[in-house]
This record gives C-alpha cells, sequence and structure tokens, in this order.
C-alpha cells in the first residue's frame, strides 16, 4: 500500500518532516510506502524550488482542492493556519498529522478536538520529542514504578535566538498568528512530555500558577525599515501541581543567552530520580533506589527503543531522527486503521494547560483544571 501524502508548508518543519519521509524506506523497511504527493505554499516560485528540493511530484498554492485527494494531510504552517485547513480536511476523512501547538487558542483547538472525534480519520500532533530513545527510556522506568511515587517534575526549555533586541520579527512574534510565545513554541512541548512522562504515575495537572514577561516590545522588520510590535511573551514560569500531590515548575525563553535548544526534565520520586537533556539526547540520567547518585545511561542500544533500525550500540542519533520515528508511528496507524498518540486529544489537553497559565498570569491567582 502507497499511502500519498500532502504537506502544507516547505520551511523548518516541512524540511523536518520531509526527511523523514525520505528516510523512512531505507530505516525502517515495514513502514508503509510514501508518495510524497503534494507540496503547499503561497510563493509559486520558491515552492516549485521546495518541492524539487523535498521530493515533492505535485505543488498547490490552495490547500482546499488538495485535502480530499490524499492519504494523509500535514499541517506544518505557522499556528494560526493550523485550524482551518485541519478541520477541512478531518471532515473529508482524511489523516491530519498536525504540528505544535494545536492552535493558537482555546477555542480553536477545541474544535479541531471536535473535528477529530466526528471525523473516521486519525488526527495526530507533531509533539516529536515523545520519540527520543531516551524518553521512551524513562517511560519504561516510571511506568515499571522505578521512580516509586512521583512528587516533583521540573521542566526548562532555555533559547536565545531572540536575545539581541535587533533580532528582527518574525510570524512567532505576533499573538494572532502565534497565539503565545515562548511559553506555546517552548512550554507545549515540555508540558506535553510531562503529561507522556508521568500522566499514569501522578495523573494530569490539577491546577496552575503563570508567569509571562515579554522584555523587548518591538523589533525591525527584516530586510525593510521601521519596526513591528511584539505581542507575546519572550519567557514565561509557571507551577503545577498534579492530581497525585506532585509539584511541578515549568519555564521556556527565547531570550536566555548561551542557551541554544536547552530543553531538560527531572522527575523525582520516593524511589529515584532521573534527568534528561535534549542537547545530550542520547543520554539519560538515573538514580536508582538504592544508588548514592545518578549514572548515566547511553541508550543506544540495539534493544533500546528504536535502535535495531539504525546503527551498531553506542552510535548516536541526531534531532531530526525524532521525526522519522514520529512519522514511522503516525503513518504505521494510517495504514493498519489503528489510533495514534500524541493525538488532537492530547493536543486539546497541553492548550488547555496553556492557556490556564496565560489566564494565571492574567489574575493574579492559580487557575484550577
Amino acid at each position: 500500500m502507497t499511502l500519498d501524502v500532502a504537506v502544507l508548508g516547505y520551511r523548518f518543519m516541512g524540511k523536518a518532516h520531509s526527511n523523514a519521509l525520505a528516510r523512512l524506506p531505507m530505516f525502517f523497511p515495514d513502514a508503509p510506502d510514501v508518495h510524497r504527493h503534494t507540496l503547499i505554499g503561497r510563493d509559486e516560485e520558491a515552492l516549485a524550488d521546495a518541492a524539487d528540493e523535498l521530493g515533492f511530484e505535485h505543488t498547490a498554492t490552495d490547500w482546499e482542492s488538495v485535502v480530499d485527494e490524499v492519504d494523509a494531510f500535514y499541517n506544518l504552517g505557522p499556528n494560526h493556519v493550523h485550524s482551518e485547513p485541519s478541520i477541512a480536511a478531518l471532515e473529508a476523512d482524511t489523516p491530519v498529522f498536525c504540528e505544535k501547538p494545536l492552535a493558537p487558542t482555546l477555542d480553536e483547538a477545541e474544535e479541531m478536538r471536535a473535528a477529530a472525534a466526528d471525523s473516521e480519520a486519525i488526527a495526530g500532533c507533531a509533539f516529536n520529542y515523545r520519540f527520543v530513545p531516551a524518553i521512551r527510556y524513562a517511560k519504561g522506568l516510571i511506568d515499571d514504578g522505578e521512580l516509586g511515587e512521583i512528587r516533583h517534575v521540573r521542566g526548562s526549555y532555555m533559547q536565545d535566538w531572540l536575545t539581541d533586541a535587533d533580532a528582527p520579527w518574525s510570524w512567532r512574534n505576533d499573538e494572532e498568528m502565534a497565539g503565545s510565545g515562548a511559553l506555546g513554541d517552548l512550554g507545549a512541548h515540555t508540558i506535553d512530555l510531562a503529561r507522556f512522562l508521568v500522566g499514569d504515575a501522578a495523573g494530569d495537572f490539577e491546577r496552575v500558577s503563570g508567569n509571562l514577561q515579554t522584555f523587548v516590545d518591538e523589533r525591525p522588520v527584516e530586510g525593510g525599515e521601521g519596526t513591528r510590535p511584539v505581542t507575546v511573551d519572550d519567557a514565561y514560569s509557571a507551577q503545577a501541581t498534579f492530581e497525585n500531590g506532585a509539584m511541578g515548575t515549568f519555564e521556556a525563553s527565547r531570550v536566555a543567552d548561551g542557551h541554544k535548544n536547552d530543553h531538560t526534565i527531572r522527575i523525582h520520586g520516593t524511589e529515584g530520580s532521573l534527568k534528561f537533556s535534549l542537547e545530550r539526547l542520547n543520554e539519560l540520567e538515573y538514580k536508582a533506589a538504592d544508588h548514592r547518585g545518578y549514572e548515566t545511561i547511553l541508550v543506544t542500544d540495539g534493544d533500546d527503543p528504536y535502535l535495531d533500525h539504525w546503527w551498531p550500540p553506542g552510535h548516536v542519533l541526531g534531532w531530526e531522527h525524532t521525526f522519522v520515528h514520529e512519522n514511522y508511528e503516525f503513518l504505521s496507524a494510517v495504514r493498519d486503521g489503528e489510533s495514534f498518540a500524541p493525538s488532537f486529544e492530547d493536543g486539546y489537553a497541553v492548550q488547555r494547560i496553556l492557556d490556564a497559565v496565560e489566564r494565571s498570569d492574567d489574575g493574579g491567582e492559580w487557575v484550577s483544571l
């Protein structure tokens, strides 16, 4: 069975997912065959160049003409483009894979969740860090009870690409297009990882308290004159309580000088602890109950998650491999008619938490979920 795939968006995420589609037949021979059918964008000339580079047979500037003509629709556009095309595809019972966060607002995320519930097709939200082998290994430890009762969950995502006040404005600085700044762009990843890792052990988020800050109020227009206002947060921090009473602390920033893509998560229980850093994504630090300190586990053995598809033990993987893993799982689910996680339901659950953090910042008080 060959699946015809259409992709909306050909820049950062478009390249990441297209690379994954190209790698699948070489490293995952049991994956469905994929035909990169149509690439969708607005600029016809740039679109034609991107289609040649990324291996797509057709191009389109009109997503409406495509969503019911393919076997899977990838929505990799900016956040404000997530809702309408994804809902249209689901109404046509075309499976949808949408980038995170699910939508700019909770209302739009709720509409997308409802469309997925009413559709015969599966709908996935692309939280790719769930597919890091070390994260899968960590979840196995937690699910097996190796950490005991969960007491603390701490997540941080630090970048520095907007540290310079003269860094140019982009759609990610606009509330109407992005929804939020570091909160939705980075915090969504951390909150999803927390739900994925400890959701079964600690329950879901019960209440949150948030603080958002914008440090640079306007930025120069790239290649033009003047400036445009920044209407989203540069950084956020939040406290959370889980259903079992565990405490959560979360933060993200796009102005943390010296941090390029520094995503860390730490989980502490009554019997052990673990630490993960995306900048050392092949490693997991784990402290067992009978150990004095942490040991570093290199998660590259053949029996570690996904590693049997790649290189001999000890040969490390990179960021791009997470996209291969999630595409393998999503497209296999499309072929087999099975469920896929993270789903639109998961994306909506994250969006509820993001929204609660913003409401807490606005109201200056804890918000219950």
